[in-house]
């Protein structure tokens, strides 16, 4: 998804065009707070240190997905090559047996195995983190194609990792077959749902969908995202830019319900935050704030993956220290393995170097292992002939 920094409501925004085409994010209602600073200062050591700027920081955006583009179909105008029930998986929530970052790694809550360790290995000992190996992740928002989808992903220099994003209100069947088809080029991360639509989906209907998706699906999926650009406050409401406490508690409850959900299973398990210095409404959504207060104790020592979703188009074009950030990022959660869940940008001209940018970008930060998942990989690179896959293979490929 892109994040753009405009509002779809009723606040103008000077850089952003007023039309957009079907298959970019709907942006969601922007805060006209006064700023206290934030994204005008272009290095954010101070935001990292200290990441309470206080409820009066600008939001310069409040982000939204909108939904996939005009040719998306729904379950009963799907082709033979898309989703049907015929290929449906088991009940296993993991079901390959080699798995990005860490063919046999599984992280468990409390004393369980966490994400940087081998089970066994190093004698059982906890929070023993295994060799950290690269995860090349892109997006797939739409099924359709899938042959040419799976052509893509099977072509590439090195083995990728598929997010499928799972359509709101869209039956678990309608996946199984693309789920098992991308499985067997790709290793697969299910996003249980788009940040954009978690509000409307009750915590006991986003249970209710996540069982259903587990059920189905979980021998073809890898990893499952349990959350996706959670901090965001348009999680909340997709009318506003704010959260109430009960909204933002039932953010966690929905949040945290999958999590259990999935290690119940014995599946692994990813969480996405959504990096906004400057670029919040309340200052309880900054990205380190949220994190520390909102994710349960559980979770930050058993989350498998933690992950960033940064659009730069949408924070005015901020270049983070990113070492920084994931450094801190690996205090919080100090067994998940640590990447980018979301890049890209819609702005044609800037594809190319975006690419190169973000998946040839190495830190030196404990447990990082890339991801990227390239937001618009179905539209950039599928077919393989397009030029952009062509610049994503080489990164790949040098990486």
């Amino acid at each position: 998804m892109t994040l753009l920094a405009c509002t779809m409501f009723a606040l103008a925004c000077s850089s952003e065009p007023d039309a957009r085409s079907a298959d970019e994010p709907i942006p969601n209602d922007a805060s006209s707070e006064a700023s206290d600073g934030g994204a005008s200062d272009p290095g954010q050591d101070a935001a990292i240190e200290d990441s309470a700027a206080g409820d009066d920081a600008s939001a310069e955006l409040d982000a939204g997905k909108e939904p996939d583009g005009a040719d998306d179909a729904g379950a009963s105008d799907a082709s033979a090559d898309d989703a049907s029930a015929d290929d449906a998986g088991g009940n296993d929530a993991g079901g390959h047996d080699a798995s990005p970052g860490d063919a046999g790694q599984d992280a468990g809550a409390g004393g369980d195995a966490g994400a940087g360790e081998k089970p066994g290995g190093d004698g059982g000992k906890p929070n023993v983190p295994a060799p950290v190996e690269m995860v090349w992740g892109v997006t797939v928002d739409d099924i359709q194609g899938i042959s040419d989808i799976t052509a893509s992903l099977q072509k590439l220099a090195k083995k990728p990792t598929t997010r499928i994003v799972f359509d709101e209100f869209m039956p678990a069947t309608y996946y199984a077959k693309a789920t098992k088809a991308i499985g067997e080029v790709s290793f697969v991360m299910g996003e249980i749902l788009d940040s954009w639509y978690v509000s409307q989906y009750s915590p006991a209907e986003y249970e209710k969908r996540t069982i259903e998706y587990l059920d189905l699906l979980g021998s073809s999926v890898d990893i499952w995202e349990v959350g996706n650009e959670i901090n965001g406050e348009w999680l909340c409401d997709q009318q506003k830019s704010r959260c109430t406490t009960e909204q933002a508690q039932e953010v966690v409850t929905k949040m945290s319900r999958a999590y259990d959900l999935v290690k119940e299973r014995g599946g692994k398990t990813a969480l996405t935050l959504y990096y906004n210095q400057g670029c919040y409404s309340q200052s309880s959504h900054e990205m380190f704030t949220w994190a520390e207060a909102k994710v349960p104790e559980r979770m930050k020592k058993g989350l498998d993956y933690v992950f960033v979703s940064y659009y730069e188009d949408d924070c005015n074009g901020l270049q983070p220290n990113w070492e920084k950030v994931f450094t801190k990022l690996g205090e919080i959660f100090p067994n998940s393995q640590l990447g980018f869940g979301e890049c890209g940008t819609s702005d044609s001209a800037k594809k190319a170097d975006y690419v190169n940018r973000y998946y040839r970008m190495k830190l030196s930060a404990p447990r990082f292992v890339g991801g990227y998942f390239w937001w618009y990989f179905r539209k950039d690179m599928v077919p393989n002939t397009k030029p952009l896959w062509s610049v994503l293979n080489q990164a790949i490929a040098d990486g």
